[in-house]
């Protein structure tokens, strides 16, 4: 029937077309399309140049093709699950050419229908394809197989070239086991089709390929453009077609080179001006706006945008930078004016009040002179009731918190401040009135004294105290009794190593590495001091101080966080406001602390600051490690003023004094003297010093400071009277037998000086030590340190229940305040800040020029570096923010404030930084390289691994010391991506790549790139990624991966601040 067909067809193909008979036309080709799959090709050859039985004998062709090429997509899926992330999208980017057939017509033509049975099959393209996860040395030459092999070896089992089956035989493209025998009528292979060596059948070539036919170069002997020659002793032999399709590494003969983009197989066009083509490229890509592309080129000429890009973003940054430091100055200036303000109106008001005042004693007295009927106590009666009623209103703006909930309305900031000053200068006159000791002055002190006096009064008293050193028993103190009592200011003095400050810790509750025994009570309970932490005040002997913030700003943010939480904003400021007046800092309240770089206040003025952070929380108890060291006489008595005021407020104040001058000795209550190896020889009241040692013949010679007398005695400079019977030596027991304490036994057998600091079985047990060996000597000393360690963590850790009654603010608002105190100080920071920027931009931009993106490696070699680079800028900068404010930090922590918060609020300022630092380098490596894949995808990554490398920075900030970290923060980056690089040729290499982040950060990076490379590139990404051993399918996995471990640190770092800390 179908040669019938055939034969009508020919013979009366003029008469259908002559009468239009279309309907009939349609049908016949139909038919004659049933006959050709039934026999797979045409007897008559001029059928092809029918224009309207070409295309659909080609559409034919194409069906067939797809359908095998299809079968062997889930055979290329399931084996390269790891290079195929979506096979039907990746497989139609590679061999969807519906939108141009040409190729496959002119085939058809070239071989006059007899495609079908040249095309190979499934089972040949997979016999291909193995050539490439096998790792053949060579994928142009295959292995044997039963159409070429040693016995037999036609000419189409050579490069370019190809054969057809025999005619009578069937070919079904979609068998993937077996080889049809295909070794007849061997011609050159098609265009836009490859013939690789060692196989006798055509392979489409993907898109992305230029496959045009080989020309023989009699020079080189190449069948250009490919490189393989003609086969010796074939003289009719002829240069084919393509001949292979593998790595670019390999071979990238049929690639569509670069500068010209190939919109099929067989046509390859140059790129125009303005545009850009890579190796590969299916079309032109239009080039980005400021930059320039020439004819024939692959990549954009980016160094102008480049160098505009790097001033703009420099000129954004001190726009930002100077904008910010400026907000701060104009807000602390308006604050200054209003405060200004607010002071002259106080001033203003408490002058009008004197002279109203005055006013009216005046009229008093000429009424009394005149009428004689008032008497001089009526009068002061009078003023008394007056002042009565001021008291109560200074009463009232002083209420708790419970009392003032029920004024719903707000006063404005001027206002606020304008009654803290009037309070303050009210209680300035009210101090003068009462230095007066009339009956009205007296009243008035206990009239304000109620008012001021609203904290819980502590006693602190301690029995037969005594500290030891756990690592060589040496004991700090011994058998120190007596007691502190509120509203008096308590010195301990002493000669150098005398205890006085490991007193002050062992009552402060901060003795670490240290054995104490004896009793400590609190208002004559045993109870933890711990437990009173929120209202007790420890003001150490280094100025620990923000120098970043002003004064003001280091005392404000210790009043928002440690006052009572439901105090009102005016209580806060006319306690700040008062702090500040009361230590002389009203003229330095807005300036910088300073550092040793940069200078601020003088050092005085520091360490009044200083202590002004501890008076400000209104403590009950506040503990002074020698506050006046460093500061002059006037100053000094100034600071003593300031805590003569607080002990009128009820407050239990114990400092720690070095040599005072006589009028700041005067202006002590209490007095603790201590003997070198931590014996008490006076507690008691400074009046009655003198008059104890004069009892014991120690008399303190005409114009010399009674306390440098007493310490040159205990340091034996100065040999006491002749008339004395007592050393120096002896007076720690005098005084244990004066108040009738019991005398150790050891001390009433022993007199010198040497058996009162060292114990007698200490001595005995240093001699027998002294024989051991270097090795035991050793582990003694490490296991001291391990004692001393695990001690600091159990003290860290150590949970005591709140006693103080005060419940500050919650974590979240604290984590507010440090918020806005970290955001302040990273504005000051501005220039240090535009310097990272800076040299992370000229970072990318070197990097960017030097490395240029390999299609190859996907721009692995660039990536390497970006990852060393921005690692190493990013983890320097981010030491920053532990390593600098780590004795902030411990005392901040150890008053009570919440570590969670200040973690949280450094953490969520470097966020900033965190999206930003990615965006800075990007926006010069990213356009110098121009890789395929997206920016958005490049800067995800990079966030992930700048949050990464933050958190690894934290640990490294809190367990090691600043320069140990800044070493580790430069040497990791480079080892970590070394270890990442290597081959894993062994599973513990594998394991030991996977635990560094380098490793993931290269790899979401190279697969983030992979994606885009498509159709020609297939083969080369699947072989580039086994290579590496990465999996397109794991850029989620490597993004999480590299969260977790910026997640883990994190914790680390948090965790090593609780155990690290120093209370």
């Amino acid at each position: 029937m179908c040669l019938l067909l055939r034969l009508r067809m020919s013979v009366n193909r003029p008469h259908w077309l002559k009468n239009g008979s279309n309907l009939r036309l349609v049908f016949l080709v139909l038919m004659w399309l049933v006959c050709y799959v039934g026999y797979g090709q045409l007897e008559d050859t001029q059928d092809f140049n029918n224009p309207a039985v070409l295309p659909l004998f080609t559409q034919m062709v194409y069906r067939k093709l797809s359908n095998s090429t299809a079968s062997l997509n889930h055979e290329f899926a399931t084996r390269a699950k790891f290079c195929v992330k979506d096979p039907d999208a990746d497989w139609n980017r590679a061999f969807n050419f519906s939108t141009n057939l040409d190729f496959l017509s002119s085939c058809i033509k070239k071989t006059e229908g007899d495609i079908g049975r040249r095309i190979c099959t499934a089972a040949e393209m997979k016999f291909y394809l193995n050539a490439f996860f096998f790792k053949s040395s060579n994928p142009g030459y295959l292995q044997q197989n039963g159409n070429c092999n040693l016995t037999s070896w036609v000419s189409g089992c050579e490069p370019g070239w190809a054969c057809s089956i025999d005619p009578t035989g069937q070919v079904d493209l979609q068998n993937s086991k077996d080889f049809p025998e295909r070794t007849r009528n061997c011609m050159s292979c098609c265009e836009g089709f490859f013939c690789p060596r060692g196989l006798t059948c055509m392979i489409p070539c993907p898109l992305g390929a230029h496959c045009p036919l080989a020309t023989l170069n009699k020079i080189t002997s190449l069948c250009e453009p490919y490189t393989y020659q003609l086969p010796p002793g074939r003289p009719n032999h002829t240069c084919g077609g393509a001949n292979v399709w593998a790595d670019i590494r390999s071979s990238g003969e049929v690639f569509c080179s670069a500068g010209s983009y190939c919109p099929t197989t067989t046509r390859k066009v140059a790129c125009d001006s303005g545009n850009y083509c890579r190796m590969g490229s299916t079309s032109q890509k239009p080039c980005f706006k400021l930059t320039s592309c020439n004819p024939n080129t692959a990549n954009q000429n980016m160094h102008a945008f480049g160098v505009m890009v790097i001033f703009g973003v420099i000129t954004i940054l001190l726009i930002i930078y100077n904008c910010s430091d400026q907000i701060l100055t104009t807000r602390e200036r308006r604050q200054a004016k209003s405060r200004e303000a607010a002071v002259k109106k106080a001033k203003a008001h408490q002058r009008w009040k004197v002279a109203k005042k005055h006013v009216t004693e005046i009229r008093a007295q000429i009424t009394r002179t005149f009428s004689g009927r008032k008497h001089n106590h009526d009068v002061e009666a009078h003023n008394i009731s007056d002042r009565g009623y001021s008291s109560d209103a200074g009463m009232s703006k002083y209420s708790s918190p419970e009392s003032s909930k029920g004024h719903k309305s707000k006063k404005s900031s001027s206002q606020i401040l304008k009654d803290a000053y009037s309070q303050i200068e009210e209680e300035k006159a009210m101090e003068l009135e009462c230095n007066d000791l009339t009956f009205s002055g007296l009243v008035n002190m206990a009239t304000y004294s109620e008012v001021r006096k609203r904290r819980t009064l502590m006693e602190l008293s301690f029995k037969d105290l005594t500290l030891t050193l756990k690592s060589n028993g040496k004991p700090l103190l011994r058998c120190v009794t007596g007691s502190m009592k509120p509203s008096r200011i308590t010195a301990v003095m002493g000669p150098s190593g005398a205890g006085k400050t490991s007193l002050l810790s062992a009552l402060a509750g901060k003795a670490v590495g240290c054995s104490l025994s004896g009793l400590i009570l609190i208002n004559g309970k045993q109870e933890s001091i711990h437990s009173y932490k929120k209202i007790i005040g420890f003001v150490p002997q280094d100025d620990i101080v923000h120098g970043n913030l002003t004064v003001e700003e280091n005392i404000w943010f210790h009043a928002k966080c440690r006052l009572p939480a439901g105090q009102s904003k005016g209580d806060k400021v006319l306690v700040v406001e008062r702090v500040i007046d009361s230590l002389g800092l009203q003229a330095v309240r807005s300036c910088l602390v300073g550092t040793v770089e940069k200078r601020g206040i003088s050092g005085g003025q520091r360490k009044r600051v200083n202590v002004g952070l501890e008076m400000v929380m209104e403590p009950s108890i506040l503990f002074l490690d020698e506050p006046t060291s460093g500061l002059d006489s006037a100053s000094s008595q100034l600071l003593l003023k300031a805590l003569r005021h607080e002990a009128l407020e009820g407050v239990n104040v114990c400092m720690v004094v070095h040599q005072p001058s006589y009028t700041l000795f005067r202006m002590f209550q209490d007095l603790v003297l201590l003997a070198k190896g931590g014996l008490t020889v006076y507690h008691g009241p400074v009046k009655e010093v003198e008059e104890y040692f004069s009892g014991l013949g120690i008399i303190v010679p005409e114009r010399i400071n009674p306390p440098d007398y007493y310490i040159d005695v205990l340091e034996g400079v100065v040999v006491t009277d002749l008339n004395s019977d007592v050393g120096y030596k002896e007076l720690p027991q005098r005084w244990m037998i004066h108040k009738g304490y019991s005398v150790p036994l050891d001390m009433q057998n022993n007199n010198s000086a040497t058996d009162l600091v060292m114990n007698p079985d200490v001595v005995n047990n240093t001699n027998s030590n002294a024989e051991q060996t270097f090795v035991r000597e050793l582990w003694g000393d490490v296991n001291s340190n391990l004692r001393l360690h695990s001690d600091k963590i159990r003290h860290n850790f150590l949970q005591s229940r709140d006693l103080s009654c005060r419940r500050t603010p919650s974590m979240w608002l604290q984590y507010k305040y440090f918020l806005g105190r970290i955001a302040k100080q990273r504005m000051r920071e501005a220039k240090l800040q535009a310097t990272d920027y800076l040299i992370l931009l000229l970072a990318g931009a070197c990097l960017g020029s030097l490395i240029k993106a390999s299609d190859e490696s996907f721009g692995a070699p660039g990536y390497t570096y970006t990852i060393i680079a921005v690692s190493l800028l990013c983890k320097i900068a981010a030491l920053r923010s532990f390593s600098l404010d780590k004795l902030h930090y411990w005392r901040e922590s150890a008053s009570g404030m919440s570590s969670l918060a200040c973690f949280l609020a450094k953490d969520t300022i470097d966020c900033f930084n965190i999206f930003v630092k990615p965006l800075v380098y990007l926006s010069m490596f990213y356009f110098f390289t121009n890789p395929r894949s997206t920016f958005f995808d490049n800067y995800i990554v990079l966030v992930c691994l700048v949050y990464c490398v933050t958190g690894i920075a934290y640990a490294l900030a809190i367990f090691l010391q600043p320069g140990s970290a800044q070493l580790f923060s430069v040497l990791l980056p480079v080892v970590l991506t070394l270890v990442a690089t290597q081959p894993k040729n062994s599973e513990a290499m594998k394991i030991i790549a996977d635990l560094c982040y380098p490793k993931w950060a290269l790899e979401a990076f190279v697969i983030g790139n992979a994606e885009k490379y498509y159709g020609v590139w297939m083969i080369t990404r699947c072989g580039s990624l086994m290579k590496s051993g990465y999996d397109i399918n794991k850029w989620n996995l490597c993004i999480m991966i590299l969260l977790l471990i910026g997640v883990v640190t994190r914790k680390i770092a948090f965790v090593g601040m609780l155990i690290l800390q120093k209370r």
